[in-house]
């Protein structure tokens, strides 16, 4: 495969603070990533199950369907989806039976935007 037909890798982004999901769109569309992005859970999903990504970034709690609902679908669509959590809670998040995706990754805010990328990249290159 030739560098010109790299496939971008795809980010279905959920996240309903504005200034936060724009920040997080420019700073991964910088890194090369092709990034769709909802300020609710439901719409993401709405948009997940249209066509599919390979990573979902998303707040936890947000209205219509939290994070930890959307991820737990997302998975059950498309069990190879990479997940990754962003969230000010990150302690009360993941608890055990909160039924989130076992191999989800948390970034807990604040981060720094090269830290946001460098984990995606990560989360990504994992088999």
């Amino acid at each position: 495969m030739s560098s010109e037909t790299t496939i971008t890798t795809r980010i279905l982004l959920a996240e309903d603070d504005n200034d936060m999901r724009r920040f997080l769109v420019k700073a991964l569309e910088n890194a090369g990533y092709n990034v769709a992005s909802f300020d609710n859970g439901l719409s993401a999903y709405n948009r997940l199950r249209e066509e599919p990504f390979e990573l979902l970034l998303t707040d936890i709690v947000m209205p219509e369907m939290d994070g930890i609902e959307l991820a737990r679908r997302a998975t059950e669509l498309d069990p190879d989806i990479k997940v990754m959590f962003i969230t000010g809670f990150a302690a009360v998040a993941l608890n055990p039976d909160s039924q989130a995706p076992k191999d989800a990754k948390v970034l807990s805010k604040p981060f720094h935007l090269r830290d946001l990328v460098n984990e995606v990249q990560k989360l990504l290159q994992a088999a």
